[in-house]
This record gives C-alpha cells, structure tokens and sequence, in this order.
C-alpha cells in the first residue's frame, strides 16, 4: 500500500492522482494504524519549513512514521519541503528536522546568480542522475517543476541522487538505502513525474 501522509500539508490529491495515472493505488490517511500496514510512504511538503515541522509534531505520527522508516526501512519519498525535513535544520526556520540524512537546507546563493536567475525559482529545469537508481528508470534527459527558494546541502556525497542547476550546481535529489526525496514536484511534473511515482512505486 502507498501511504500518501496527511499531516495537514501538502498536494495530496494531486500526488494521489499522479500515482493513479502511473497505474498504482494510493491512500491519503494520518492514521497510524494506516501508516503501520503502508509498503511505501510519501512525505508531502509545501510553504516554511518550521510550519511543515510544527504540523509533522503536531500529527502525533512522528514516533510511528521513524519507527517505519529507520527500523522497518520502509521506502519513503519526502516531496519539496518533505525532503528538507529530512535534513538536521533550515535556514529558513528556527527548529530541527528530522536528521535521517546528515546536512542542511540553505536559500540559494545570490552571489553565484545571475540577475536573470529569479528566486523563488519556478519552472522547469533539466535533471543530472549522479548515482545508478531504479528510481530514475526511463527518465533520460527529464525536466521536472520547481517551485522553491531554499535546497538541501548534504553532509556526504554519496547520499545525493540528482543534480539540477539554476545559477550554480545543486542537489535536487538523494537516496540513502530506503530514503529518498526529491525538491521538484512530480505531481506537477506531466509524464516524467508520473514516470519517477512509477518508478517509486515498483521499488
């Protein structure tokens, strides 16, 4: 079962749509009973990072969703802000994240832009794959949409997935045993996001 998690943030009904069109079945739930049973959970996350965590708090399914994910190792794909949770903290807010990948989240560097390079950035840009994963099957040459002004700086090299490059270089995309996530959105994504749910999917 894909476990969509309802934290109250986030595209659910577009992500759960996505998977539908992949051909998979998904479920939007905050249960814990429900995310107990899940094969596959996706973390969702829009807007500040500290209100994406307050709300993850707030839920009471922190404790239930790291026992899946760190002892279970569960598959989970964190979605924009859902990946920088994933990382120990943020610039852009004052509480931690949940540290399973060792780094930060940081606001794009001004001073290795152009002017040109408007932040937020949002639009489409072209993806790099750094490391062998079924995870990017069939996505040569993909372009995904963003929609964000900060991104994850990861602590060890071998942890990141994807590369993407608005200004400078940077990681749009990690991987680490059963954590992945990604800055773009694949519900918002036409074919290659719902290739890489696909993807995510036949893990």
């Amino acid at each position: 079962m894909i476990t969509i998690i309802d934290y109250g943030v986030g595209n659910l009904i577009s992500i759960q749509n996505m998977f539908k069109k992949s051909g998979n079945y998904s479920i939007i739930t905050n249960s814990i009973e429900q995310i107990n049973i899940a094969s596959k959970l996706v973390l969702p996350g829009i807007g500040a990072f500290d209100n994406c965590m307050e709300k993850l708090e707030a839920s009471g399914i922190r404790n239930e969703l790291e026992s899946k994910v760190l002892v279970e190792k569960t598959p989970i794909l964190g979605i924009c802000v859902g990946l920088q949770m994933f990382m120990d903290s943020s610039e852009e807010g004052k509480l931690k994240g949940l540290g399973w990948i060792d780094g930060k989240v940081v606001a794009f560097k001004k001073n290795k832009m152009h002017e040109k390079h408007k932040i937020p950035n949002m639009g489409w840009l072209e993806i790099k794959s750094q490391k062998p994963s079924l995870l990017l099957s069939n996505l040569d040459e993909a372009i995904f949409y963003f929609a964000h002004s900060y991104h994850v700086e990861i602590d060890n090299p071998e942890d990141e997935l994807i590369t993407s490059h608005y200004g400078y270089k940077f990681t749009v995309g990690i991987e680490r045993e059963n954590i992945i996530g990604v800055q773009f959105h694949p519900e918002k994504s036409h074919r290659y996001g719902m290739q890489l749910l696909k993807n995510f999917s036949e893990l």
